[in-house]
């Protein structure tokens, strides 16, 4: 096992498209680090940047005590997991799985042993005489986890491994890459674009967009403290409401309004929003933060219209417009509500968070708005 340092790593492709800019990331021994982000913000170029299948424009990479970025993929004591599975077709399972060591000149009893403890781990001994053809896409998965799995190395890469699956298949595969883990304890870096992944996954998550990184922390303070209106809006699902207004003080306490929408803030918001009045602002309300009541609003809740309802078991998504046309969805108890029928929605002032109304330009730019105000006043990085 070994940690992984990135210092400024820099992607750049003929054209000057920039995939990854000034990349910095220190992962530890036996971390799990999710890379998460929409397409095209530098996640999978990243990871093949590791796993030394692509080149580096320009940075350090440290794989342990050593810099990579010169040595050969085979020489990086990684394994990588890809999307696609990339088995060999005429193959058996057990000859996949002990391709690598065979290459490697292991000897036969010790691929024997290393592909049987695999296989019993990821419960497909019953599989080892089949070719690939002859398995479901779940086991054809796991015959790939199986085969990084024999090779013991430092590093484990999953590139959007679960993509290919169906939804159950998902859930199933991530709870055994979940536990595998917690056997095993190798340092491990997982692509994906599923957030529910990450935030099953990661002990941290990474959120990328354009190249950036935008925020590194663990997935409930990502979710809890979003540092800017992206992540804020990528990460949960339904994604989170936002509402254009300003600020107001009154009543000893700092308000946020929007048409008809006088929404109480949290007294500990900092000290220097209180003398910002009229400021322009964004509030962001998670879909789950809301108490919708039926008729219409009253005592400082949002009047709007039931669109949708889409029952979801126990819980339902609520589509609303307000009066302005503005949408809003939220995630509340399943129960009775009637489609077209007047609602208030009700949220309570410590799940009001607030962004700067713009969100333009690089992360590290003075012109680069967005960012959770929460946080402080707003600086460059």
């Amino acid at each position: 096992m070994a940690s992984v340092s990135l210092e400024n790593i820099t992607k750049v492709y003929p054209g000057d498209v920039h995939a990854v800019r000034e990349l910095n990331l220190d992962i530890q021994d036996g971390e799990f680090l999710v890379l998460v982000g929409p397409s095209g913000c530098g996640k999978s170029t990243t990871l093949r940047m590791v796993a030394g299948l692509e080149t580096i424009s320009s940075g350090t990479l440290r794989i342990g005590d050593r810099i990579v970025n010169d040595v050969h993929p085979r020489d990086r004591d990684i394994a990588m997991v890809f999307q696609n599975y990339a088995l060999y077709p005429h193959m058996t399972v057990f000859q996949n799985m002990g391709f690598a060591l065979k290459m490697r000149k292991v000897a036969k009893a010790e691929i024997k042993q290393r592909v049987d403890e695999a296989a019993a781990m990821l419960g497909i001994e019953s599989l080892l005489e089949r070719k690939p053809k002859a398995l479901s896409g779940g086991q054809r998965q796991r015959v790939a986890l199986g085969r990084a799995i024999v090779r013991q190395p430092a590093v484990f890469l999953f590139d959007e491994p679960l993509s290919n699956l169906d939804a159950k298949l998902r859930v199933e595969t991530r709870a055994e890459i979940k536990r595998l883990h917690r056997e095993l304890k190798t340092t491990t870096i997982y692509v994906t674009h599923d957030q529910e992944e990450a935030m099953t996954l990661g002990d941290r998550v990474v959120v990328m967009r354009d190249g950036w990184k935008r925020q590194v922390d663990s997935p409930l303070n990502i979710y809890r403290h979003p540092t800017d209106r992206f992540v804020a809006g990528f990460l949960g699902m339904p994604p989170m409401n936002f509402l254009e207004g300003h600020l107001e003080s009154g009543d000893d306490s700092l308000w946020f309004v929007s048409d008809e929408v006088r929404l109480r803030l949290h007294d500990a918001q900092p000290e220097w929003l209180q003398g910002e009045a009229r400021r322009p602002i964004v509030a962001g309300i998670r879909p789950e933060a809301f108490d919708l009541k039926q008729g219409e609003a009253v005592d400082g809740g949002i009047s709007a219209t039931v669109l949708v309802v889409e029952p979801l078991g126990s819980m339902m998504d609520v589509y609303l417009q307000r009066p302005s046309g503005e949408k809003l969805v939220c995630r509340v108890t399943a129960g009775e509500l009637e489609e077209g029928g007047a609602i208030s929605a009700h949220v309570s002032p410590q799940d009001i968070h607030l962004f700067e109304p713009n969100e333009q330009g690089d992360p590290r730019s003075e012109t680069y708005y967005g960012r959770n105000l929460a946080v402080g006043v707003p600086q460059p990085v």
